[in-house]
């Protein structure tokens, strides 16, 4: 290889140039920010339509909850069709369709016929948008800011709290002044702002060495996938290929003629090709990861208890008397802690006192305490304090649980991660409220619900201390094995 290459080769960023922490990055921020209010935002303050839905269509808490499990559950699931999805467009394009179809899923809602139509329309079509916008767009942010990451993560998700804080006395009022159908078709309107956060996604460009890093890496990672002869092939080991493929890069760049290869060569060069054409769109070598993995059975029990409660604080608080806009501005209480919980523990995050999954496993167990705390309230003082520790709390655990994804997996594969994480969680956004609406139904108490998200959160929680054992297991080996290099490198200095 000529040296002029090599030279080129080695000189990697370690970011791409066009990611500063700053400038243009706050307005992908700002993007981010109404999408998690339009989309989880517009989930939590849903609940405010559900007692008249029930009513309406005189259903049971589980058969109306299916509406946003559903709806949950799609996020989850489509999540690594986004991811793919933008890899072969943009994430620009998949972040307005996904706001067109959010919206006329809506709009279509306000026509249904049954609950079914609502399942179908409000549920999946929505769901589906939801997919489409908010997949990209953190991906997007991860992309653009790499030192405060964290709090840059902790702002964005501050749309869902201020957006919830805004639209559950908001929805309310519609729902009183054009029924719940007038109120659903104001929301499509609403929803086709999505789009707008889309066109605010500009494109980050990389520089060609680290575009062909990354293309090294992926094949080096397909590779590894390989029946053992195939990576003792001709090409003598995976680091020569990866070698030849990093070559391939810059020589099509810079226009230098390609260097032939056998046969026998050629055949192993096409399954890699073929691996890392798959790698593209779907990172599946992530299950391979046992962090990973372990964070995502995190998230699976989490999604259990992460959207029961806050779909069922309305219904609840009416259970105990509390008047219709009282109780709706129990869901506004908890937005504003919620905000101030991600802000603020979004910052400590950023200070690195204490590493971000230590920080996530106590919130989570402090969450899971305060859910089980909640059938004590009763009235609207205790419930607005409920609401007040809930909101801190899931705002604290919230905040950071994108940034612990992306340190188990690094940010160059967040966009796969992320996809695949969403799809693992999917099970338990799907079950968790038909599950908390079963032991209402049956014991006829509200209180019921908050018990077993309570209990799936305290049990998310164990492989969280799974992870960070993990985690203290793999630095001491690390740490060992560079004390053995040391070691070598000093005794043969000496000799």
């Amino acid at each position: 290889m000529d040296s002029s290459v090599k030279a080129q080769r080695t000189r990697v960023p370690e970011r791409p140039a066009a990611a500063p922490d700053g400038g243009y990055a706050w307005f992908v921020l700002l993007a981010c920010f109404l999408v998690f209010g339009l989309t989880f935002g517009v989930i939590k303050a849903f609940s405010v339509f559900y007692v008249e839905i029930q009513q309406h269509f005189e259903t049971t808490a589980t058969g109306t909850s299916w509406i946003t499990s559903i709806a949950v559950a799609t996020i989850h699931i489509m999540a690594p069709v986004a991811s793919a999805l933008s890899t072969d467009y943009s994430y620009r394009s998949v972040v307005i369709m996904g706001g067109l179809i959010s919206s006329l899923g809506v709009m279509f809602g306000s026509f249904s016929r049954n609950v079914i139509e609502l399942y179908l329309t409000v549920g999946f079509l929505n769901g589906l948008g939801y997919a489409l916008t908010w997949t990209p767009t953190v991906t997007m942010l991860g992309l653009y800011f790499e030192k405060r990451r964290p709090f840059a993560n902790a702002l964005a998700s501050a749309g869902e709290c201020i957006l919830t804080f805004l639209l559950t006395p908001m929805f309310q009022l519609l729902i009183d002044s054009y029924s719940w159908r007038g109120a659903l078709l104001i929301l499509g309107a609403l929803q086709l702002n999505l789009c707008v956060c889309g066109v605010l996604l500009r494109p980050i460009k990389a520089t060609t060495d680290l575009m062909c890093e990354v293309k090294a890496e992926e094949e080096s990672l397909s590779l590894q996938l390989l029946p053992k002869e195939d990576n003792e092939g001709p090409l003598g080991s995976r680091i020569s290929v990866n070698h030849e493929t990093t070559e391939a890069c810059l020589q099509d760049s810079k226009g230098i003629p390609k260097k032939t290869t056998t046969d026998s060569n050629n055949s192993t060069s096409k399954r890699a090709e073929l691996r890392t054409k798959i790698l593209r769109y779907v990172d599946y070598t992530l299950i391979t990861n046992p962090q990973f993995m372990v964070y995502s059975m995190f998230g699976l029990f989490a999604a259990l208890g992460f959207f029961a409660p806050a779909l069922f604080l309305v219904p609840y608080a009416r259970s105990k008397g509390i008047e219709e806009y009282r109780a709706a501005a129990l869901m506004s209480i908890s937005a504003a802690l919620d905000l101030y919980g991600r802000v603020f523990f979004g910052w400590v995050a950023n200070l690195r006192l204490v590493e971000t999954v230590q920080q996530l496993t106590a919130t989570v167990i402090l969450l899971g305490t305060v859910l089980l705390l909640c059938p004590l309230a009763s009235s609207f003082p205790e419930l607005a304090g409920f609401s007040a520790a809930y909101g801190l709390v899931y705002g604290a655990t919230v905040a950071i649980h994108i940034t612990v994804l992306a340190e188990v997996v690094g940010v160059h594969r967040l966009g796969s991660a992320l996809g695949f994480f969403m799809l693992i969680r999917s099970s338990g956004g799907l079950l968790g409220p038909p599950i908390a609406g079963l032991f209402i139904d049956k014991m006829s108490d509200y209180g019921t619900g908050f018990i077993m998200a309570g209990v799936a959160l305290i049990v998310s929680a164990l492989f969280l201390l799974l992870l960070h054992q993990m985690n203290r297991r793999g630095q001491r080996s690390t740490t060992k094995t560079n004390s053995t290099s040391g070691a070598e490198a000093k005794e043969l200095d000496i000799t």
